[in-house]
C-alpha cells in the first residue's frame, strides 16, 4: 500500500470503532413496564437513534427526538430527527429542546428516558435559561469559538447559560435516566461531553465568571449579569454529585478517542508498521503540538529512537486554535501546516490529521495529508506555508494541493485523529 493509502486505510480503521450501528445495540437496556422515550443530541445523534430503532422490539413502546447537525439527519421511523445549528447554536434547536424538555417531564417512574449523548450536543441542545436570548447565547458562543479556550472551560460557560445542560435534563426526569454516551473530550468525563444534559456537574457560576475574565471574552451584558446572580446565589447551582437525583441516573461511555486509536493500531500492524499512540488526551495549540511532534519524528527518522522505522506516530485528542487570521481551516488542517513548516520537506515522513466527525472547523473537509514534497508542490504554486499559517487558513493551502481529505459527515465523534507515518 502506499503511504497514502495507509494513512487513509488507518483513519477508516478508526471511524469503524466508532460506527454507533455497532456500538449502541450491546448497550440498549431492557425495556421498561411504561414506555420509553428517546433524547439526544450531537453529531452522532442520528445514527445513535437509528441504532436504537434497528434492535428494539417492534412490539414494545417507542418514541423520541433527538437533533444534530444540519446535514447529518437519516431517515427513521419511531424516533423524529431534528437538523439543528452548530458550531453556533440557533432557533431549530432551541425550539427541539424546548421539546425535549417538555416530554422528558411528562414521564413517570415506571417509564425510561433513554438519553443519546454524543459531541456537538453543546451547541445542538441549545435551551438559554430565563432571561438570556438566543441572540445573546450566539453572541457567547462566537466569542468562545475564537478564544483558544479548551472545551472543557467553553462548556462551563455554556452549562451555567442553559435551562437543559449540566445535568438539567436529568432532573426533570421522573424516570429512571440511561445516558448512552460517545466521548469526543480528553478524559471521556460524561460532564464535559455535549456539556453533560445527565451528569453532575462539578462546576460554578463563579468560575464561568472566571473563564470569561481568563480568555477576554466579550460576551453580552445580559450573560454577565446572569453568571454575576449565580456566583451571589442568587440562582441555585446546577445539580452536582451529591444531588439525589442521580441516584437514578446511568451514564455509560460507549465510545472513546482510545478504542479508536487501538483500532488503527491494529491496523498498522496488520501491514507490518510499528504503531506507537501518542495519547488520547492531546491538547494545547496545535502549531505547538505540531512543533513536539515533528521534533520526534525526525528522532525516529534519523536517530532511530525511541522507535526503528517504519513506525505510525498515532494520537488523540483536541486541540485548540487561537484565530488571529481571517482564513479557513480547523485544529487538523492548521496542526498539519504547523507540521508542514516544522518538518520543512524530511524525506519519508508523511502524515494525516482528521476530525472523526468529518468536520475539520466549520469547513468541509475531515482534514488533510501532508507529504514530504508539501512545500515543494506549494512553492510551485506560489503559496507561502508560513504566511498563510500566521493567517490561520490551512484549507486554502491543503485545497490549492488537492490533499484535502473529505468524508462528508461520519456521524459518529470521538475527535481529532492524528497519525505521523515515519517510512
Amino acid at each position: 500500500m502506499s503511504p497514502r493509502e495507509l494513512l487513509l486505510g488507518s483513519f477508516q480503521a478508526a471511524l469503524a470503532a466508532a460506527d454507533p450501528l455497532k456500538i449502541v445495540p450491546p448497550h440498549l437496556p431492557k425495556p421498561p413496564k411504561g414506555k420509553t422515550l428517546v433524547v439526544g443530541a450531537g453529531k452522532a445523534a442520528a445514527s445513535m437513534a437509528l441504532a436504537v430503532e434497528q434492535n428494539w422490539p417492534a412490539e414494545v413502546p417507542l418514541d423520541g427526538l433527538v437533533i444534530t447537525r444540519y446535514q447529518h439527519g437519516l431517515l427513521t421511523n419511531r424516533i423524529t430527527v431534528i437538523e439543528a445549528g452548530h458550531p453556533v447554536p440557533d432557533e431549530s434547536g432551541e425550539k427541539a429542546a424546548q421539546e425535549i424538555l417538555r416530554r422528558v417531564k411528562n414521564l413517570t417512574p415506571n417509564d425510561l428516558l433513554l438519553a443519546l449523548v454524543s459531541g456537538g450536543g453543546s451547541a445542538l441542545l441549545s435551551l438559554p435559561v430565563e432571561g438570556i436570548s438566543m441572540a445573546e447565547l450566539k453572541a457567547t458562543t462566537r466569542e468562545l469559538l475564537k478564544c483558544g479556550a479548551p472545551i472543557q472551560e467553553m462548556n462551563t460557560v455554556r452549562k451555567h447559560l442553559s435551562a437543559i445542560q449540566g445535568g438539567k435534563l436529568a432532573a426533570a426526569s421522573r424516570a429512571p435516566v440511561l445516558a448512552l454516551i460517545i466521548s469526543d473530550v480528553t478524559g471521556d468525563d460524561p460532564t464535559h461531553i455535549a456539556s453533560g444534559p445527565c451528569a453532575p456537574d462539578p462546576t460554578t457560576y463563579q468560575d464561568a465568571l472566571d473563564i470569561l475574565e481568563r480568555y477576554e471574552v466579550k460576551a453580552p451584558k445580559a450573560v454577565v449579569e446572569h453568571l454575576t446572580r449565580g456566583a451571589k446565589g442568587e440562582i441555585p447551582e446546577t445539580p452536582s454529585s451529591g444531588n439525589r437525583i442521580f441516584k437514578r441516573v446511568e451514564n455509560q461511555v460507549i465510545a472513546t478517542a482510545q478504542q479508536s486509536l487501538q483500532a488503527a493500531a491494529s491496523f498498522f500492524i496488520g501491514h507490518d508498521i510499528h504503531p506507537a499512540i501518542l495519547g488520547d488526551a492531546v491538547t494545547g495549540e496545535a502549531r505547538e503540538v505540531a512543533k513536539v511532534y515533528g521534533a520526534l519524528a525526525r528522532q525516529v527518522k534519523l536517530r532511530g529512537q525511541p522507535w526503528e522505522p517504519p513506525v505510525a506516530l498515532i494520537s488523540g485528542g483536541e486541540t485548540t486554535v487561537t484565530v488571529r487570521g481571517e482564513g479557513r481551516g480547523g485544529r487538523c488542517t492548521e496542526f498539519l501546516l504547523a507540521l508542514a513548516t516544522d518538518l520543512n520537506g524530511a524525506e519519508g515522513i508523511h502524515a494525516l490529521a482528521c476530525d472523526t466527525d468529518g468536520i475539520d472547523g466549520s469547513e468541509d473537509n475531515a482534514g488533510a495529508i501532508l507529504t514530504p514534497d508539501s512545500l515543494k508542490r506549494a512553492g510551485k504554486k506560489k503559496l507561502d506555508a508560513a504566511k498563510l499559517l500566521d493567517n490561520n487558513d490551512a484549507y486554502g493551502f491543503f485545497s490549492a494541493l488537492g490533499d484535502l481529505v473529505v468524508t462528508g459527515p461520519t456521524r459518529t465523534n470521538v475527535n481529532d485523529y492524528r497519525v505521523i507515518l515515519v517510512l
